[in-house]
Formats: C-alpha cells, sequence, structure tokens
C-alpha cells in the first residue's frame, strides 16, 4: 500500500491494507440521528457557497510527521477567505496508535479524522457508530457531493449497512489505469548514492552476488561519509509488526504473485522470497548492515540521508525527497538515483504498487462534529474539482497564473517548490501540502513537469507500476476471531523478522522461519487466510461491478 506511504506534501502513494471487507452494520445509529435535520440544499451547485461565515473545524491527522498549519500560508489562506472554514489540525505528538486509541476510548472524536484506511481504528469508529454516514450527510445537507464524488470509490467504501463513512485520497480505480496509467508512478524504488555507485563501476544488483559484492565494494571504497561510518543499506524502520522494505517492497521486487490460479498465494514462503532474506541475513553477518537501521526511527533516517551515509536504500522515494534537494543543491552528483535491485532468478522486471482504489489515507466525519452541513459542505468542496484546485495551485494572480491556455505556477513559487519543499509549504501551501482529499489524477492536469532530482526515480518506475487494487481491504481487522488472529501474526512477524536477519547461519535461519511457521499457524493463519480469500473474491465482483 502497502503502498505503505507519501510524505510531507509529495505526490505519491504508498501502499496498503483495509476496512471494508466483513464490515457489519454498525453505522445504522449514526444514520438515523440525521433523519429529523432540515436542508435547503440542492444537486444543482455546491452547498458552501450559500454560507462563508467563519466556522474553525477540528481536524485529526494520524500522522506525527505532519509539520504544517492551516492559515499561515496563502493557500490555506485564500481557501479560508473563499468558504469561511478555518482548520485546527491535532497531530500525535509521539506515538500514533497510543493517541488514536486514547481517543476511541474516550468515545469522542473531533470534527473530522483522516488516518490511513488499513488502520483497524477506521472499522473500530464505523462499528462503534463514532462517524457519520457521508451518503446520509450528503442527502440531507448537499447534495452535490453524489454528483462531484467518483462512483467508483463511493461504491469501494460502501460498507454492509448501505453506507459510506470515508473518503479516500490519492485513490485510482481500474478505470483510472485506463485513462491515467502511463502517468502513474510507484513509490518502491531501490536507491543507490549516485557518486558511489558510478564509482565502484555501476554494478548489476539483480543477483544476491551481485548485490553483496556491490555493498562490499561500496563499504571498502568509502568506509567513512564526512567522519561518519558509511551505512551499506538502509530500510524503513522496524516496527512491531515488520518492516515495509522486507515485506511488499522486497516482495514486489521479486515479482511475486499474489495469487495462483484464483487462489490466494503465501507470498512469505515463496522460495525467491527466502533466497532474497538469506541474503540479506548474510549481508549482516558480513558486516555490510549497521546495528543503526535495526532502531532508527524517521526523523534519525532523514538526518542521515541528508547527510549522504547510505550507499542504497530499499525505500520509498517520497519520503526522503526533501533530503534529496538538499543533496542536489551542494552537490547533484551525491543524489540517490533509482536502479535495478533485487530481482527473482529469472531476472523479472519488478511488480511494483501503483495507486490503488483505496488511495493512502481516508476522512471521516465525527458523529460529534459541531456543525453537520458545513463539515459536509465542506468535504464536497475539497474532493470536488474546484477543491482540488484551489489546493493544488493556490490562488489565480498570485500563485499562478495561465500560460498557453494551461494553469503554471509564477517562476518564483516554482523554484522554491523545485529548491525547498518546507519553506514551499510554509510560504505557499499548495502543490497538495493539504493532501487529506487530494485527487492524483485530477492534479496531474496542473502538475508542473518533474525536475531533478524526482523526476529520475519517479520515471524508473514508470512501466513497472501496476494496480492491486483487488487485494486491498482483505486483511481481517476489529475484534473477530480472524482480526484478533492477524493482529496477532502481525506481532509474530514482528519478532521474527530481525531475528531472521541477524541469525548466524542458514541453518539457525531455517529454524527460526519453521518455528514462525508454525506460530502462526497456532495463531490461526487458516482462518485468516480462508478470510481474505473470501474478501479477495468479494473485491473481484466488487471491481466488475463498478467497471461494466
Amino acid at each position: 500500500m502497502n503502498i505503505r506511504k507519501w510524505q510531507k506534501g509529495l505526490l505519491a502513494v504508498m501502499l496498503l491494507i483495509g476496512p471494508l471487507a466483513g464490515c457489519t452494520s454498525g453505522g445504522n445509529g449514526a444514520a438515523t440521528e440525521l433523519k429529523d435535520e432540515k436542508t435547503k440544499a440542492t444537486a444543482d451547485a455546491p452547498g458552501w457557497k450559500a454560507d462563508t461565515e467563519p466556522i474553525t473545524f477540528d481536524w485529526y491527522l494520524n500522522f506525527s510527521w505532519f509539520p504544517n498549519k492551516w492559515g499561515t500560508d496563502m493557500t490555506s489562506k485564500y481557501v479560508t477567505q473563499k468558504t469561511g472554514v478555518s482548520v485546527n489540525f491535532i497531530v500525535p505528538a509521539g506515538n500514533e496508535n497510543e493517541k488514536l486509541n486514547t481517543m476511541l476510548a474516550s468515545g469522542k472524536l473531533p470534527d473530522f479524522v483522516t488516518l490511513s484506511w488499513g488502520e483497524d481504528a477506521v472499522k473500530k469508529m464505523i462499528e462503534g457508530k463514532m462517524v457519520l454516514p457521508l451518503n446520509k450527510l450528503a442527502e440531507k445537507y448537499d447534495p452535490y457531493l453524489l454528483k462531484v464524488a467518483d462512483p467508483a470509490k463511493m461504491s469501494w467504501y460502501r460498507q454492509t449497512d448501505g453506507n459510506v463513512y470515508g473518503y479516500p485520497n490519492a485513490s485510482s480505480s481500474p478505470q483510472d489505469y485506463q485513462k491515467y496509467g502511463q502517468n502513474f508512478v510507484s513509490n518502491q524504488t531501490f536507491m543507490v548514492r549516485k557518486d558511489m555507485y558510478e564509482a565502484i563501476g555501476k554494478p548489476d544488483m539483480r543477483t544476491p552476488e551481485g548485490f553483496l559484492k556491490a555493498l562490499q565494494k561500496a563499504k571498502e571504497k568509502f568506509p567513512e561519509v564526512n567522519g561518519q561510518p558509511l551505512i551499506p543499506i538502509g530500510f524503513h524502520e522496524f516496527t512491531d509488526n515488520g518492516n515495509y522494505s522486507f515485506e511488499d517492497y522486497l516482495l514486489n521486487f521479486l515479482a511475486i504473485p499474489h495469487e495462483k490460479d484464483g487462489k490466494l498465494y503465501d507470498r512469505r514462503s515463496d522460495e525467491e522470497y527466502i533466497r532474497w532474506l538469506k541474503t540479506f541475513r548474510q549481508a549482516n553477518e558480513q558486516g555490510l548492515i549497521a546495528k543503526d537501521v535495526f532502531i532508527d526511527k524517521r526523523p534519525q533516517m532523514e538526518e542521515k540521508v541528508a547527510q549522504g551515509r547510505y550507499f542504497a536504500m530499499l525505500y520509498q522515494r517520497s519520503d526522503f525527497a526533501t533530503q534529496q534537494v538538499t543533496l542536489h543543491a551542494k552537490d547533484p552528483n551525491s543524489v540517490y538515483i533509482a536502479v535495478d535491485g533485487p530481482s527473482n532468478s529469472k531476472l523479472e522486471p519488478p511488480t511494483l504498487a501503483g495507486p490503488g482504489i483505496s488511495g493512502w489515507t481516508v476522512t471521516l466525519i465525527s458523529k460529534d462534529v459541531k456543525d453537520k452541513e458545513r463539515a459536509i459542505e465542506f468535504l464536497t468542496y475539497l474532493i470536488s474539482e474546484e477543491g482540488n484546485r484551489d489546493l493544488y495551485l493556490g490562488e489565480q494572480g498570485k500563485l499562478w497564473d495561465p500560460v498557453n491556455g494551461k494553469p503554471a505556477f509564477k517562476p518564483e513559487v516554482l523554484e522554491l517548490l523545485n529548491k525547498d519543499r518546507s519553506a514551499f509549504d510554509k510560504k505557499y501551501g499548495a502543490s497538495s501540502t493539504f493532501w487529506m482529499l487530494m485527487d492524483t489524477n485530477m492534479s496531474l492536469q496542473w502538475a508542473p513537469p518533474s525536475v531533478e532530482p524526482y523526476k529520475q526515480p519517479e520515471d524508473w518506475t514508470k512501466g513497472k507500476t501496476h494496480s492491486f487494487s483487488q487485494y486491498e481491504n482483505i486483511k481481517p481487522t476489529g475484534t473477530s476471531a480472524e482480526g484478533i488472529a492477524s493482529g496477532q501474526i502481525d506481532k509474530i512477524w514482528g519478532k521474527a523478522l530481525p531475528k531472521l536477519l541477524l541469525a548466524s547461519s542458514d541453518e539457525e535461519f531455517d529454524q527460526l522461519f519453521a518455528r514462525f511457521l508454525e506460530d502462526r499457524r497456532k495463531a490461526g493463519y487458516d482462518k485468516v487466510l480462508a478470510y481474505q480469500q473470501k474478501a479477495y473474491e468479494e473485491n473481484l465482483k466488487k471491481i466488475e461491478e463498478f467497471t461494466k
């Protein structure tokens, strides 16, 4: 998914697990609350235009890294001036899960909530009647939403009670692939530091032998970077549930299928995957995996990327785009470029995850929202083309002007966008700084041409990017037997993965992996797999229905 993780307003997607399949009809109470409310809206015009009196909504973002404030930049000021709506973002200071669980336990949520669509909390909020059905809000207050909302997305997120409680950002349906697919890129990349890679002869790193040899050469030739030890290979951070780099990223680079003959495939038991996990184990045995990678969190990784201390990274390119700009400004040859990374024994191209129908995040409206009508009107505005254009381009004449009939950022705006993304966000707030309901397909018509250091990694993924929508939303969540088993299995894998990589021999690796499979079986893997198979088949039917 997963995608898995866009950061700091840069367009991308990552990648993905979700709440739809098997959901109960938990939202009827919230829907009933709307029954007697009076509306004056019609489907012919957006409701927000009828009321632009000042109002401030509290909006929870389940992303501790989000740094921006509403109302300090030119774009959010423009949107507030236009709609009357101000936003007070609430962002967890530390662990997102702790903050979110505390809010759920209290039974009271801020006006809006945005979180990754695969979070267990999505289902808990719906089942707990803590959020309102968007379709019911639209029928009562702003039918225009049903005109601007994507029917495929509404269908995908419709629960078994017939209601839709959340709307995604960065979502692409199978129809979108037919229309925009040639422009789609993936966030999943294998990156190397350009100058170091060229200095060791641009080695082929697709095979285990070539991969290990390249890491060894880099370490020998560049033992230190500005007085600090080189880190031969970097990954996403290790969590209680595992590590993105060693899950979807590596699996997709190896082009391991999700299913065979209509049956979901156990990708983790695939021989190619085991072969490469053992390669990383060997890399650790040879001193090519620094201890830092097992303990560093994202802030530490960003600092080390900015210092150019990694030689290679199996990583989401957008997660260190800001640091790439810093490196590029110092020395264009010190940036990270995408190259062919770990491959299967047939050296087949990777099957990288592109944008899926579930998107990246989902936004919900709390039952405690201070003004239902203004809330659904603002959400309608945000998902509409007008709202997307406003938040992508900002105000005409101030941030952009028409050039040859097409909107284009003013030169000084574009320069800052390409030079210093953080400063751009704070001053201008455009180009999806506020990404909560961005439509990445829609924004293609306004996006300026990509420049270095972004362009090369993006271009590398083109043609390797695939839709995996049919495999989204199949993970059991919540308090069902399958949901509990799935959570336990995640924790079992989270503990097993570092041990596998730190094993002293392949024999110890085999013992540890066999133990993982047995522990997974005891935790209820068979019932989780049966649930996923059923959900997958339902997904296929759903996709077939809205692609007719």
